[in-house]
């Protein structure tokens, strides 16, 4: 471990890093992918026709605030070498958020959607915080490795609250509990780890940037300057159109999976929650192999392979007309996500100028969670004109990994290197 790390950097610092991955996992893995979103559209919404519509547009809204803050956020937070200090505001707004969806029971919509725009909003914000410390922490040769441990982490904490949330689902249907009980319990049980388990993040990581001379127009006029700039950046600029294709696949598989389990394959919560539980474990594997080989025959390679996955896993999902092949596919997507995933942060820490990381990750976020639009948006779009077929959906989420790797094709990361370090 220690021949990956800058100079300076203690194996603590890198844990305390890593547990961040760890703790914000469990919001993803039990409210974006496994609990709330299938509680969402069964009672929230009370089974309506357009649940699932109201859900993918709920987080549209809330990728949507992102979009527009995220790179000012990333630029103040570069000028001011505050990025630990907005960090800690924005997990403080998911934790107290999430704890919050505990009030929307049967039919409270408006409720519903105001705690989840609000909470994934903090944690979007947060994800690019935390991404921005990377290329402070590892080698340039190491990326793919330490990028990898924090994610192959992170999906052993979405698995740790999944298991929670898991064993009080399984004692409260015993005592015949209904969703709209236990659901609740498993939010707050949701937020209470996030809040736990980043507290060494806040203890141990430490912030190495430097306040920037200040510039006239603040956030703006360094965000404006970017965009200014773009050409001289255009490997980056590529790599985020790509990042904006396949993981609008990617989020589309995330956010709907809950949901294709319940409406298609007839699965009951608690064989979902042991379907994602046991896709966080091979994700965990995914980040950590696949973080190697990155290190060893290249990120965009490793990036291809990943997208021919998902496409594989698309075209299981589409033939599935049983458990076995689904679970199959599932767990094909599970190494892939947490592979790709790592793979799309190790790239742009490579082509990220150094002394504005914040900002180039907050364009690297607002990438994200533009395709967090597009992704589940085509799905619920798709599913609702042709009258709930969410095979038909799936299938036509997969061609953004196709388009995907047509983009990733023009990307040179050695040409897009040496203009980072020039900017």
């Amino acid at each position: 471990m220690r021949s990956s790390l800058a100079s300076g950097v203690t194996r603590r610092e890198i844990w305390a890093w890593a547990m961040f991955d760890f703790a914000n996992s469990g919001y993803t893995t039990v409210i974006i992918t496994a609990v709330f979103n299938a509680y969402f559209v069964a009672v929230v919404a009370e089974g309506k026709s357009w649940g699932t519509l109201a859900w993918t547009s709920t987080l549209a809204l809330s990728y949507a605030l992102v979009i527009l803050t995220a790179p000012l956020i990333g630029a103040y937070a570069d000028a001011t070498a505050r990025k630990k200090r907005l960090l800690l505001f924005s997990t403080l707004g998911c934790v107290i958020f999430t704890a919050a969806l505990a009030l929307a029971g049967p039919g409270a919509m408006a409720l519903a959607v105001l705690f989840v725009v609000l909470s994934n909003f903090c944690f979007g914000t947060g994800e690019n915080l935390i991404a921005a410390f990377l290329p402070e922490l590892a080698r340039d040769d190491a990326l793919g490795r330490v990028s990898g441990w924090g994610w192959g982490l992170g999906y052993i904490g979405g698995l740790a609250s999944l298991g929670a949330c898991l064993g009080y689902v399984s004692w409260a249907q015993g005592q015949g509990q209904t969703a709209a009980q236990f659901v609740p319990v498993c939010v707050v049980i949701t937020a209470l780890l996030f809040a736990l388990a980043s507290t060494p993040t806040f203890l141990y990581l430490k912030e190495r940037s430097q306040p920037q001379p200040a510039v006239a127009g603040g956030a703006w006029a360094r965000f404006a300057r970017t965009m200014h700039e773009a050409g001289r950046y255009r490997d980056l600029m590529r790599f985020l159109a790509c990042t904006v294709c396949y993981q609008a696949g990617i989020a589309a598989v995330i956010s709907l999976a809950a949901i294709y389990a319940d409406q298609v394959m007839g699965f009951t919560t608690q064989d979902t929650l042991m379907l994602i539980f046991i896709v966080n474990i091979t994700a965990s594997v995914g980040a950590v192999l696949f973080g190697w080989l990155q290190d060893r025959i290249g990120h965009r390679p490793t990036l291809a392979l990943t997208l021919l996955g998902w496409l594989a896993m698309v075209g299981m999902i589409w033939l599935a007309s049983g458990p076995a092949l689904f679970w199959a596919a599932a767990n094909i997507a599970g190494l892939c996500m947490g592979a790709s995933q790592s793979a799309g942060r190790a790239i742009v820490g490579l082509l990220a100028p150094p002394t504005r990381l914040a900002e180039f990750f907050g364009l690297w976020g607002q990438a994200v969670k533009l395709s967090a639009i597009l992704g589940p948006m085509t799905y619920g779009l798709a599913s609702w004109l042709s009258g709930g077929d969410h095979r038909l959906a799936m299938l036509i989420t997969g061609s953004y990994f196709v388009i995907g790797l047509l983009l990733l094709a023009s990307v040179r990361l050695e040409r897009g290197r040496r203009a980072a370090l020039t900017g």
